[in-house]
């Protein structure tokens, strides 16, 4: 296998840093490199960036009106986009929604929702894991029963990312009780401002709002936002959850956090010395940085599979696997690197220090993001959960 750019693809790579240099606004890379929010006005803004490349949607087919770029062209663009600091695209409605309904949903839905995600006219969440139906998803217990040309939606959905922005969900409920698990779930489309519809936030370890419950209380859903069959649902949901593993994988996000951390290493002193000639740090530097071109490697050609035809199977798991190991991997060895700078003191930070800080803005979202990311290897399908559809393909169980 040539890993080895082509003219073609170089020539990708530098049109990609133009367009990062000239059209991505210097305040917004600031936030991202410095851990803070960005908010929804700043998301759609770069949404409306890429869109008026036509860069928004790298993985549709280009008569959706998607950019359709190969695995490699899609690497590159990550890789440059996480280099310069770039945020990442909200996925909800972009990465996952729209693969399913391009490939299950009906002309009229089609010819409605796309164009709408382009244009920014909506802003999706995912309304999948429920109290007590998270690793079990099938086990969900969100009701939806047909009255007429309505379903009338009543439940619970938690850990629902972003979902104080979002103006429709798309969600998994139960439309037969009496079935196998799998055979009785549905996937509906919902509008957030219906009457009956409630938003609690949660806020996580790390202070902030990130997630949310959503309730749902005699929710009146026309039938037409039914994607695909109805009790079908189990079928369009396994489909999103092997875009959203792929997607997890971040390989372009861990390269530009493990170039932070070996920045902070060779700046910080352990013993007269810089960390990075500590010979267990630069150790843990080394093989995580193994790890992460093997997966970038796994990556493309799990890519390259999926663009020829189908969606990634038990290859996104192992993905979503490695590359949340990965990431929690760099998280620990930058809070390591930044030791008690990691958890400044409100006094220090208002008084100053009798120490010389490494670097304040290197420091400063390290503690954030470290806790942050041991969500990784739970959401999306929890690892161990990976690891069991895993063993379960390689021991010739199917998947």
């Amino acid at each position: 296998m040539d890993l080895s750019y082509t003219d073609e693809e170089l020539a990708f790579r530098d049109e990609v840093r133009a367009f990062m240099r000239d059209e991505l606004p210097k305040e917004m890379s600031d936030k991202i490199r410095l851990g803070e929010e960005l908010g929804k006005e700043g998301q759609e803004k770069w949404h409306a960036i890429l869109n008026s490349k036509g860069w928004l949607a790298p993985n549709w087919p280009k008569k959706f009106g998607g950019a359709e770029w190969n695995a490699v062209q899609r690497h590159i663009f990550e890789e440059e986009a996480a280099a310069h600091h770039a945020p990442r695209i909200v996925p909800f409605g972009l990465s996952m929604l729209a693969p399913v309904l391009q490939k299950f949903g009906s002309k009229e839905q089609q010819d409605y929702w796309l164009p709408r995600l382009l244009e920014g006219k909506d802003w999706w969440c995912q309304g999948y894991s429920e109290p007590g139906a998270g690793s079990d998803l099938a086990s969900l217990k969100t009701r939806a029963v047909r009255d007429g040309d309505h379903y009338i939606v009543n439940g619970q959905k938690t850990w629902t990312t972003l979902g104080q922005h979002a103006n429709m969900i798309f969600c998994l409920v139960r439309t037969d009780p009496d079935v196998k698990q799998q055979e009785g779930i549905s996937f509906l489309l919902i509008d957030m401002n219906t009457p009956g519809i409630e938003v609690r936030p949660i806020i996580l370890l790390d202070g902030t709002h990130e997630v949310n419950e959503v309730f749902f209380d005699d929710v009146k859903v026309p039938v037409e936002n039914l994607v695909g069959e109805e009790n079908k649902g189990w079928t369009y949901a396994k489909y999103l959850l092997t875009h959203e593993r792929t997607n997890i994988a971040g390989v372009g996000f861990s390269q530009a956090g493990l170039n932070t951390v070996k920045r902070i290493a060779r700046a910080e002193m352990a013993g007269g010395k810089p960390l990075m000639a500590n010979p267990h740090f630069a150790a843990r530097v080394a093989q995580v940085e193994i790890d992460l071109k093997a997966m970038a490697t796994s990556n493309l050609r799990i890519i390259s599979k999926a663009a020829a035809g189908g969606a990634p199977g038990v290859e996104a798991s192992m993905l979503k696997v490695k590359g949340t190991i990965i990431r929690q991997e760099i998280n620990d060895l930058a809070r390591r690197a930044v030791g008690p700078y990691a958890m400044p003191f409100a006094s220090e930070a208002i008084e100053g220090s009798n120490e010389a800080l490494p670097d304040p803005h290197e420091a400063g979202p390290v503690a954030a993001q470290y806790f942050n990311n041991r969500k990784l290897s739970i959401f999306g399908g929890s690892n161990e959960i990976q690891r069991g559809i895993i063993a379960k393909v390689m021991m010739g169980g199917g998947q």
